[in-house]
């Protein structure tokens, strides 16, 4: 039992410490511009798929580095060419544009790529067991992932408070003509921000791309589990986001590996249920199959008992 409680806090940290990157960059784009991104997801699976293209002609650590700056880059593209003659429609046109946009992108997706299953590897160097635990092998990339999430995590906070790009950035959001009129070009820092917030999601699919697969809907599989993050931990909150990330990628990782039907949970409670009733299919529900809508049944409760989230101060 000790040995299954600790693979799976290990295995609810990787996860959501990637799902932190992920969220991460939505969070810095909605608190910079207001805008969800709906597409977000979708430059996560970009970043997987430039990666596995570049791994292919020069290895997977070249791939680490430019397929984050390809997404980026193609995110402030988007930004300046797209999204910001959408904005003076408001928001709803906003969430229409980065709706098909997300349709847009896995479109294009499959048919360069196709619709089979990338054979993306993670790199030689890192495929051994970084240690056994009662006869249970821990793998070394999953702690590279580990170490790379926590050193974003770590250079997006001292970029925000201690430095000068960090002081901009936070004086734009909350006072943008005073910012302009201070001589700092507004647009251009939106757009900086658009793009860094997409690079984030690129490089969560390039180092998720070994260990998740690489597939057209890699996007549909983890985009709803970000808003979902976003909105548990507070609209714009960084913080929040790295709490939620956290609770939700442990509280999936623990329901998958505890194999407890509901009738089980009520008996520890001395509850005896109703095997002939009309419920009956309800206790032999099991928690691996309950687990996928663990993260909505969380955001109901949020949105019912504080609409805000954990840390967030903005009306969602």
């Amino acid at each position: 039992m000790f040995e299954l409680i600790f693979f799976s806090l290990l295995n609810g940290i990787v996860t959501g410490l990637l799902l932190f990157m992920l969220a991460s960059g939505l969070t810095l784009i909605f608190s910079m511009m207001g805008v969800l991104n709906f597409a977000h997801a979708s430059f996560y699976m970009l970043g997987a798929y430039f990666a596995y293209t570049i791994s292919e002609y020069v290895g997977f650590w070249p791939g680490l580095i430019i397929a984050p700056v390809l997404v980026g880059v193609l995110g402030a593209l988007i930004e300046r060419y797209g999204l910001r003659y959408v904005h003076r429609w408001g928001h709803v046109a906003e969430l229409i544009f980065t709706f098909g946009l997300a349709f847009l992108i896995e479109e294009v997706v499959s048919f360069i790529w196709g619709k089979e299953t990338k054979a993306y590897q993670e790199p030689e160097i890192l495929q051994f067991a970084l240690f056994t635990f009662f006869g249970q092998d821990f793998p070394a990339y999953k702690a590279f992932m580990i170490f790379i999430s926590i050193a974003i995590c770590i250079a997006l906070l001292l970029v925000l408070t201690r430095t000068r790009i960090g002081l901009i950035i936070q004086a734009a959001i909350s006072h943008p003509n005073m910012t302009a009129m201070l001589g700092h070009n507004v647009p251009f820092v939106f757009m900086g921000v658009f793009g860094v917030g997409c690079a984030l999601a690129g490089l969560a699919g390039v180092i998720a791309g070994p260990a998740l697969t690489t597939f057209p809907g890699m996007a549909v599989v983890l985009g709803s589990i970000v808003f979902v993050i976003v909105v548990v931990g507070g609209l714009g909150s960084l913080g929040g986001a790295f709490v939620a990330s956290l609770i939700i990628g442990l509280m999936q990782t623990f329901a998958i590996s505890l194999d407890y039907s509901v009738s089980d949970i009520l008996s520890v409670l001395n509850i005896t249920p109703d095997s002939e009733g009309a419920l009956r299919d309800l206790w032999t529900l099991s928690l691996p199959q309950v687990a996928p809508i663990l993260p909505y049944l969380l955001l109901v409760l949020i949105l019912i008992f504080r609409p805000t989230g954990l840390f967030g101060k903005r009306e969602s």
